[in-house]
């Protein structure tokens, strides 16, 4: 069945998820942050595209963008093979990456936009992966705080601003009670959070999974390397357990389990 047309936005206004296939993770380490970051700043003054709001998680990123010179679709296209080259070329991969299509939903009123700015800022909040908004670095809210994010001249926050009033001061300070205001929000998406596992909570499950194959934890590097990577991919399967936290549970490199 092919494919349906992308909806265009009126306002040209999209709200973008671009998510790791099978939900792997997409960012292990903070460079790996810093650098979809740069990818997508490059791209945005390339086609003048306005960002009004990002969140990058572990598994996925939300964006909140307004068309630029070029059609949205390109763009995202153009930012998603970049960081996969990246990507490929750190960690020695091949091979998919994100899920094959992103998904995206029009945003037509100044209304809703806040709403999809609030709800990509409560991300990390929701899942259980921080306890104030501006804790999770890798999102614009501290921008919309009057703070520094990277890259410094990445987020265009005057047109959302705008919405609350033309004093900046003002501005500033509604905003910010709005976006942490509690809501039952529901923006596009297709997954249920999971609360990440604390390390306690991570080697518990990784412990139970083991009893199948009658080892502990600190028996796994003793394993061959099929016996080994057969454990590693059983362990990413567990939910709410990174492959960075596993990675140190058993005392072995990222790149390791991301390549099981």
């Amino acid at each position: 069945m092919p494919r349906q047309a992308r909806k265009k936005s009126k306002s040209g206004i999209y709200h973008i998820i671009m998510r790791g296939a099978n939900r792997q993770e997409i960012f292990h380490e903070n460079t790996d942050f810093l650098q979809f970051l740069n990818t997508l700043m490059k791209y945005k003054e390339k086609y003048r595209m306005p960002v009004y709001g990002w969140c990058l998680m572990n598994n996925h990123v939300h964006l909140l963008l307004k068309e630029g010179e070029e059609d949205i679709s390109m763009t995202l296209r153009r930012i998603g093979v970049s960081f996969v080259w990246y990507y490929n070329w750190k960690y020695a991969t091949t091979g998919h990456l994100f899920q094959d299509r992103f998904k995206s939903e029009c945003v037509e009123s100044g209304r809703y936009l806040l709403t999809v700015v609030r709800y990509i800022h409560q991300n990390p909040v929701k899942a259980g992966m921080v306890v104030n908004i501006d804790d999770w670095k890798w999102s614009s809210a501290r921008g919309y705080y009057g703070e520094l994010v990277y890259p410094g001249t990445l987020l265009d926050s005057q047109y959302v601003l705008g919405q609350f009033s033309d004093d900046p001061f003002v501005a500033k300070n509604r905003f910010k009670e709005f976006n942490e205001r509690n809501n039952e929000d529901e923006c596009l998406e297709d997954f249920t959070y999971k609360r990440r596992l604390l390390d306690d909570e991570a080697r518990i499950q990784i412990s139970e999974m083991l009893i199948v194959y009658g080892i502990d934890i600190t028996k796994v590097k003793t394993l061959t390397q099929q016996e080994r990577n057969e454990v590693f991919r059983k362990v990413k399967g567990i939910e709410g357990v990174s492959q960075r936290q596993a990675a140190r549970i058993f005392g072995v490199s990222a790149a390791l389990i991301n390549k099981a």
